[in-house]
């Protein structure tokens, strides 16, 4: 398997930089829209709280979340909900899974970045171990329900596919914690066949998309 870029220790403030760096590059190099997908969750909003405040022509940057409660944007388990509020204001636009699940629109495809966290489960996006993710998955976009559904969180989701995940310039991991770091490395090793496997392995054998993974 290609290497991927591990990178321990670093702040949130270390790893908005480097998203924001490869946002500006995307600028750079189109005139349209830079799709990019970003994961809800307790790790991701601090560092998008430093991102927004990077100085980006953030009215071409389309945000996407990649999953999502099945709640309307005002619950708090609604990742839109807060990644609107954070993007919005900057002059991004958000995408709503939801609102794409319930009209039947389809993801963007074609994102720039990636952006993954995990669970201990081995779960990403909202493709828990129960949900079987295939890479030949001929939907972009699924409603799910977890199972076990999480007491904090007892929803229905709507997630992107592997092959939607897959279809990014580059994936990123923000992995915190040495039990998911050493299940994040296992995976990679090819140790198990969690989610989180299956897009590795997808990515290696068919796509070579670069990963770069925060711990």
């Amino acid at each position: 398997m290609d290497r991927v870029d591990m990178r321990p220790g670093a702040d949130d403030a270390a790893i908005a930089d480097w998203i924001a760096i490869r946002i500006a590059r995307a600028l750079e190099t189109t005139d349209g829209t830079v799709p990019i997908a970003l994961p809800g969750g307790s790790t991701p909003f601090p560092i998008c709280e430093i991102l927004v405040t990077r100085d980006l022509d953030w009215s071409r940057v389309v945000i996407e979340p990649t999953d999502d409660r099945v709640v309307s944007e005002d619950h708090p388990a609604s990742n839109a909900g807060k990644l609107r509020a954070l993007f919005e204001p900057v002059g991004a636009r958000l995408a709503s899974l939801v609102e794409m699940e319930a009209s039947g629109q389809l993801p963007s495809g074609g994102y720039r970045l990636v952006w993954l966290g995990m669970g201990t489960d081995g779960h990403i996006a909202s493709l828990f171990p129960n949900t079987d993710p295939r890479v030949d998955d001929e939907r972009w976009l699924r409603r799910i329900t977890p199972d076990p559904l999480p007491p904090e969180a007892p929803f229905d989701r709507v997630t992107l596919t592997l092959p939607a995940l897959l279809s990014t310039d580059e994936l990123l991991f923000v992995i915190r914690g040495e039990d998911k770091s050493a299940l994040f490395e296992a995976a990679l090793r090819g140790e198990n066949d969690l989610p989180v496997a299956r897009l590795l392995a997808a990515r290696d054998i068919g796509h070579h998309r670069p990963v770069t993974c925060f711990t």
